[in-house]
């Protein structure tokens, strides 16, 4: 039996501001530092931390010990923040004039895609 990568779908980007909506981060903003569809989550800069014990490799030059770094949170759980009306909002599409498709703000229809 082959193995198929599913993509969920997923409505946020690398670089979007947005807002956690719930777990131990609730309410806390940050941009996207890195988005992995395949699994629907992202890594959001300063949340969701967790502790990872670490071993010293001098070749590496890594130092041991217990280090903080930010853990994929799930994308159903953040919120794209408008950078016109300042707000979390829900995500539509529309296609421009010139054929492009892009990303909207469904609060104020300003377009989040610079």
């Amino acid at each position: 039996m082959a193995t198929t990568s599913t993509h969920r779908l997923v409505h946020i980007r690398k670089n979007d501001n947005v807002v956690v909506l719930a777990g131990k981060s609730k309410g806390r903003t940050g941009r996207v530092l890195r988005v992995f569809p395949s699994e629907g989550r992202a890594i959001v800069e300063g949340v969701n931390f967790v502790r990872k014990h670490t071993k010293a490799n001098p070749q590496k030059n890594i130092k041991g010990g217990v280090l903080e770094r930010e853990s994929p949170v799930d994308a159903s759980n953040l919120m794209v923040v408008c950078g016109e009306c300042g707000k979390p909002a829900r995500v539509g599409h529309k296609k421009l004039d010139d054929g492009k498709k892009v990303r909207t703000c469904r609060r104020c229809d300003g377009i989040l895609d610079k």
